[in-house]
């Protein structure tokens, strides 16, 4: 018989409850709400890959259990990805793994590399496994804020130096960045790079928009700065690329040491995953140039649309330079509407108003304070659907 002298739960996860996005995926499901919060695409990727997917399946490859690292195939596409993208050099076979998703190799590499009471820091708002997976290697989180600054959220690079302690292991960095949109610069990367090295810092950059970036934002990968290379684990998606989310497909490349340590965790997670789907990832990376500009440029117009029917209903909009994602203030909707800036309150709401789901940030912050007025739409989908759930969101005033 069970007690119940404490908590089933370990003290390390109790904070941590369903998944925001459930519960709005759950709350646009029961009104019949256009779903603009969780990040997935409304339509496939390409044509051309599923069916590498499928003809993988027929052939028997990936039927059972592909090898641990990745198949062969795909680590050696997503190095000549990062070398053609980035003038980077991986061996494929000691310097790229595979993983379930890009949010298996931020658990991977978390458990890897942090012993309990290490702090590790995070760019806040942050994607909410992160704060999950460094609870459950037993570390401390150290939030740094990026806060609105002149139509975006910006870093405090004094902020971040400030941050770092003597018991500072990692810091782990998130750009293009869920969900504010913001794109680190190269100064930015800089004094990042500059930092890790002088305070001897590990670092997890967390790329998984790396395709996603617009106006005249570049994603630099952090790992192309000086000294960085031996001490940075690199994380890529295929889900966000391709718009195949549901294959969970990841990756990381780093040192073979970096690669070994995650490794060593990731073999007790999943082991391996996404067999058929491993063989036609690896012929989607090597698609030309051209798919890529395409992709970003249909983006570019969903953001557009989104960003411009938003401002149109009252919200103060920041224009993302990257990923799939609108974060906005609602307190210009005025303190009725908005439920006196309380992001929660109004995305609970925001169904029942105007029949549209988004997401409050609040959740993706340790100072919920921080983040309480602003809340996040998803572009990444059809352009008939950004219509009509901003012609929705239009009313909500009227």
């Amino acid at each position: 018989m069970t007690s119940t002298a404490r908590p089933l739960l370990n003290r390390r996860l109790a904070e941590f409850g369903t998944t925001i996005f459930a519960e709005m995926s759950a709350l646009a499901l029961k009104t019949g709400s256009i779903n603009l919060g969780q990040g997935f695409p409304d339509t496939d990727g390409p044509e051309e890959i599923r069916e590498a997917a499928v003809r993988a399946l027929r052939d028997g490859r990936g039927n059972q259990y592909p090898p641990g690292p990745g198949v062969p195939e795909l680590r050696t596409a997503i190095a000549a990805h990062q070398e053609r993208r980035y003038g980077l050099s991986y061996d494929p076979d000691a310097e790229v793994l595979v993983t379930a998703g890009a949010t298996e190799a931020i658990a991977a590499a978390l458990l890897a590399l942090v012993e309990p009471g290490d702090e590790v820091i995070a760019l806040e708002p942050y994607y909410d496994s992160y704060a999950a997976c460094i609870a459950m290697a037993g570390g401390t989180r150290v939030p740094v804020t990026l806060r609105p600054h002149e139509g975006a959220f910006r870093l405090d690079l004094d902020e971040l130096r400030a941050a770092v302690t003597d018991r500072t292991r990692l810091l782990l960095i998130n750009t293009p960045h869920n969900p504010t949109g913001t794109v680190l610069t190269r100064e930015e990367l800089a004094a990042i790079a500059e930092l890790a090295v002088e305070r001897d810092l590990l670092v997890i950059t967390d790329e998984v928009y790396e395709h996603l970036v617009f106006d005249e934002a570049e994603h630099i990968p952090l790992v192309t700065f000086p000294g960085m290379r031996e001490r940075t684990v690199s994380i890529g998606s295929a889900g966000k690329t391709f718009s195949f989310t549901g294959w969970k497909v990841g990756w990381v490349t780093g040192t073979p040491t970096l690669v070994t340590a995650v490794r060593s965790a990731k073999q007790f997670l999943t082991y391996v995953a996404s067999g058929p789907f491993q063989y036609a990832v690896a012929e989607a990376l090597a698609l030309p140039d051209s798919y890529f500009a395409a992709f970003r440029a249909d983006m570019l117009a969903k953001r557009d649309v989104l960003a411009a029917g938003l401002a149109a209903a009252g919200f103060e909009v920041f224009r993302p330079a990257g990923t799939y994602f609108v974060t906005t203030d609602i307190r210009p909707l005025g303190p009725e509407l908005s439920r006196n800036g309380d992001g929660f309150a109004f995305c609970r709401a925001l169904p029942e108003l105007a029949g549209v789901v988004a997401i409050p940030n609040a959740v993706f912050y340790d100072h919920r304070e921080e983040g309480a007025p602003f809340v996040r739409f998803a572009f990444c989908k059809r352009v008939g659907v950004l219509e009509e759930a901003t012609e929705r969101l239009s009313k909500l005033q009227k």
